[in-house]
């Protein structure tokens, strides 16, 4: 089966909002963090609507299994919507699984872009439905009113234009709770890409929060990972340990000889991960020794952050002293 890449957004578009995961009612959702988001989508030409159940809200911050299925469905089946987007990531999305109609998503191709639990429906939509997903910002992250630009920069590189880019480093970078106050935000600058392991390598991009993706281990919800090149990131509830953990158990799946090689998110400072215990982790990994092994890309967690496709191709280049990373396909 070919990967399928779904139109490019334009101008004129419809954008769907989704909640597979946790509600759009969340109180730190707020008014104002919706009206910016609403904006930005407004000011790129874009047609937005909410789902009919995403703002029903139970005890787990979420909604039935049938709410967000249909409210899934509904979206692909809609043909004036171009991209999906949940409004935020959450613990549950998984639940979704064996329920989706993956002939109506290949069907009906569309870009369906988030990330954190939303790994989870991008992956396993690749792997049943052969579509090209995306990792990169849901709808709560359209909020932010500080250091976007990037990050929307980024978003509009991968899924509105069809031109190979370069990832490039962000000037600085924040981990702060933002949506409590986006006025007093606290910036650090970039101290640039860490090359571990230095090599070239080509390979179809698979990955995003990495325990998620570990979710998804033994199931026909994985995608195949042979010649990939993995993108892995964690959250603040990530440990050093947890993560050496989770990577050990990527390690041991089917194929994995076949990785060519492994691109880690910035970590969040909660993580207490540094260069030094990421080198240790992966120096400890045999398995690892042959691959180009990069980290502290603007991915995953922090801000500001890329967009990558998942079922895309990726091309990098990397020596003691310099990184080059193209997204080649996408």
């Amino acid at each position: 089966m070919s990967n399928i890449f779904p139109a490019k957004l334009k101008a004129g578009d419809g954008v769907r909002v989704i909640a597979p995961s946790r509600s759009l009612a969340l109180p730190f959702i707020d008014a104002e963090a919706r009206e910016e988001a609403e904006q930005k989508f407004r000011t790129l030409g874009l047609n937005l609507s909410i789902s009919r159940h995403a703002n029903e809200l139970d005890e787990f911050d979420s909604s039935s299994i049938q709410s967000r299925v249909e409210d899934l469905h509904d979206a692909f089946s809609d043909p004036t919507v171009r991209l999906i987007i949940p409004s935020i990531g959450g613990f549950n999305s998984n639940q979704l699984l064996r329920y989706l109609d993956y002939d109506l998503i290949r069907n009906n191709p569309k870009i369906l872009c988030g990330y954190s639990d939303i790994t989870a429906l991008t992956n396993a939509i690749f792997a049943k439905a052969g579509l090209v997903t995306y990792v990169g910002p849901h709808f709560f992250a359209f909020g932010n009113k500080k250091g976007f630009e990037y990050t929307l920069e980024h978003f509009k590189k991968c899924v509105m234009s069809d031109e190979p880019f370069d990832i490039t480093l962000s000037q600085e970078w924040s981990d702060d709770r933002w949506a409590g106050n986006q006025q007093n935000r606290t910036f650090l600058p970039n101290d640039g890409f860490w090359i571990l392991n230095g090599g070239t390598a080509t390979g179809t991009i698979i990955g995003g929060n990495q325990c998620t993706l570990n979710l998804l281990h033994g199931t026909d919800f994985m995608p195949d990972i042979t010649d990939s090149v993995l993108f892995l990131e964690e959250d603040a509830e990530a440990s050093p340990g947890m993560v050496d953990r989770d990577l050990q158990s990527i390690i041991h799946q089917p194929q994995f000889e076949h990785v060519r090689a492994i691109v880690f998110g910035r970590f969040q400072r909660k993580t207490a991960m540094t260069r030094e215990l990421l080198t240790k982790i992966v120096k400890s990994k045999r398995e690892l020794d042959h691959m180009p092994i990069i980290a502290n890309i603007d991915f995953g967690h922090t801000a500001p952050m890329i967009t990558i496709p998942i079922g895309g191709e990726v091309a990098l280049a990397a020596d003691s002293d310099n990184l080059k990373i193209t997204i080649t396909k996408h």
